[in-house]
C-alpha cells in the first residue's frame, strides 16, 4: 500500500479550498483518507496555509510521499527543510 500526502478539494463550485490529507494512493482524490494534516486556501490573498508540522513529519518518516503541489507547500512552510535535516542527522 502506497501512502500519499495530497490535496482533497472542498468548498463550493468556483470557490475551492483544499485539505491536506494522508490517503492511500489507490483511493479517489476526494474519497477516503487516513488523516487530515491541515488546509490550504489559494483563493485568498495571500494564500492561507495551515499544516500540522509534527503530523506531517511523522507521516513522512513513516514513508508517506507528498505530491508535487504538497511538497511545494511544505517548502514554503519550512517542513521539507526540517525533514531533510532530520534525515541527514539520522545517517
Amino acid at each position: 500500500m502506497a501512502v500519499k500526502i495530497r490535496l482533497n478539494r472542498m468548498g463550493a463550485k468556483k470557490n475551492p479550498f483544499y485539505r491536506v490529507v494522508v490517503a492511500d494512493s489507490r483511493s479517489p482524490r476526494d474519497g477516503r483518507f487516513i488523516e487530515i494534516l491541515g488546509h490550504y486556501d489559494s483563493t485568498k490573498e495571500p494564500a492561507i496555509i495551515k499544516i500540522d508540522e509534527e503530523k506531517a513529519l511523522e507521516w513522512m518518516n513513516k514513508g508517506a510521499q507528498p505530491t508535487d503541489t504538497v511538497k511545494s507547500l511544505f517548502r514554503k512552510e519550512g517542513i521539507m527543510a526540517k525533514f531533510d535535516e532530520a534525515k541527514r542527522t539520522k545517517n
